[in-house]
């Protein structure tokens, strides 16, 4: 989605900027872990699908992501490839059923030593911060492996409610109506700043 593509977002803890072709060999690098593609639902794929699939989320009018950096190293160095910590996405659909916008939130923080930190729930919050006053959107949902413990925590501390398991694939939705009650607790959250991006 080409919508934040000149798009930076700022937080305390997390800095998140668009996904762009120089951010691909680290993020193929991260991919390459077994675990780690079992926890995201990933398919393991080569340098030049993993470009490709860049320039999807890119230019797909259905995908919104987000490169997280952390905010300190970032602030160091001014280097994103070794601030980077991690990636949000949202896929955006339209519910036939419940005649709704919806838009499926995703938050990996890759690395071990980047855990724990508040990195992800921070990077979450701006995205979902970003969406709902962006796009058109009445309902997030998280579809989360039944294992990932701190993903579940993490999706019910955002006051996302369960609402369907599925075995055969191992799988958790949540879902979160946009409310104006839950909109004033999101405001108590995360301030949303946001600064031109440039690219080069």
């Amino acid at each position: 989605m080409r919508l934040n593509e000149h798009t930076k977002l700022l937080g305390q803890r997390v800095v998140l900027v668009p996904y762009e072709a120089r951010h691909v060999p680290k993020y193929h690098e991260w991919m390459s872990c077994p675990t780690l593609r079992i926890l995201t639902a990933s398919d393991e794929l080569s340098l030049s699908e993993e470009y490709e699939m860049q320039q999807s989320w890119r230019q797909d009018a259905d995908k919104l992501t987000f490169i997280v950096l952390c905010a300190e190293t970032y602030a160091k160095t001014n280097d994103e490839i070794a601030a980077m910590v991690g990636d949000t996405n949202l896929f955006l659909h339209y519910d036939e059923e419940d005649k709704q916008h919806v838009a499926e939130a995703e938050i990996m923080i890759a690395t071990t030593e980047a855990r724990g930190k508040g990195f992800g729930r921070e990077a979450m919050l701006l995205m979902l911060k970003y969406a709902q006053s962006h796009l058109p959107l009445v309902k997030f949902q998280a579809k989360i492996d039944m294992d990932n413990l701190v993903s579940l925590r993490l999706f019910e501390s955002f006051q996302f409610i369960e609402v369907r398991r599925v075995e055969v694939f191992h799988e958790v939705t949540l879902e979160r109506q946009i409310t104006p009650d839950w909109l004033a607790w999101l405001d108590a959250q995360v301030t949303l700043r946001c600064e031109t991006y440039n690219s080069s």
